[in-house]
């Protein structure tokens, strides 16, 4: 009696490992996706930038210099080897990319353009669809992490040196900012 009591304490313990071990590959894979949404993209942003360029040339002529780093952090991203370096990257990229639409604001013609209008307005939603992919991505890594980390799992994860995940986080300044809201009268 005494060993097929043994025996089932055995096979529940070793179902239980089996349990969280599939736990933790089921969420390093969700992980993964997460950040192969974000990376598709990143990269139709990207591929949108050079028409983004071009559209941009004849009309900021004086404005060079923000086009050409525009045009190299866009081969950073590119060319990013770990995911920490491409989201500073990128990072970057969104603000100069910001940076480029408030110097539109300058120059009405372009402002007028069908096609300038065209790729903003594709630029915002590709902004809009990074956001939400950004926001799965960090679902994702939060429950991974947490997985990694509660007891009893946390024993089963290191056994199996599971890692906790990065967070994509948003670095600049400007994203971060809280709007004020005025309510006085002018």
């Amino acid at each position: 009696m005494g060993i097929i009591i043994f025996i089932v304490i055995l096979a529940a313990l070793a179902g239980y490992i089996i349990f969280i071990y599939n736990t933790l590959i089921r969420r390093k894979n969700l992980v993964a996706e997460g950040w192969s949404g974000i990376d598709v993209q990143l990269k139709q942003r990207s591929n949108l930038i050079p028409n983004l360029i071009e559209a941009v040339k004849g009309y900021m002529s004086h404005e060079r210099n923000v086009l050409e780093n525009i045009t190299e952090l866009r081969s950073q991203c590119l060319s990013a080897k770990n995911m920490k370096t491409r989201e500073q990257n990128e990072n970057m990229l969104t603000s100069a990319l910001r940076q480029l639409f408030a110097l539109s604001e300058n120059y009405p013609n372009l402002k007028a353009s069908e096609n300038f209008i065209d790729l903003q307005n594709t630029l915002t939603k590709i902004e809009d669809q990074i956001q939400m992919s950004r926001r799965y991505y960090n679902g994702t890594v939060r429950d991974l992490n947490i997985t990694i980390q509660s007891f009893p799992s946390n024993i089963i994860a290191k056994a199996f040196k599971f890692q906790p995940a990065d967070f994509f986080e948003i670095d600049t300044a400007q994203d971060k900012e809280v709007p004020k809201v005025d309510f006085e009268q002018s």
